[in-house]
């Protein structure tokens, strides 16, 4: 079962990102460390991409090196 777009934004803001808004349903979140946002589409209750899963964790895991 996908988790939830809820789910991965609260992982983002543990992990220490900032949303910093966005159009419509699409919000991006920034962190110092990285240069380029991370940008998640659907709204809360919406199913995850597997790519958006993917995306959460990749950023999660450069940001903690």
């Amino acid at each position: 079962m996908p988790r939830k777009i809820r789910d991965l934004i609260n992982d983002l803001e543990k992990a220490g990102f900032m949303n910093r808004g966005g159009k419509g349903s699409h919000r991006n979140f920034v962190h110092p460390m990285l240069q380029k946002p991370i940008t998640i589409v659907g709204n809360d209750n919406q199913d995850a991409k597997h790519y958006q899963e993917k995306a959460v964790l990749t950023a999660i895991k450069e940001v903690q090196e």
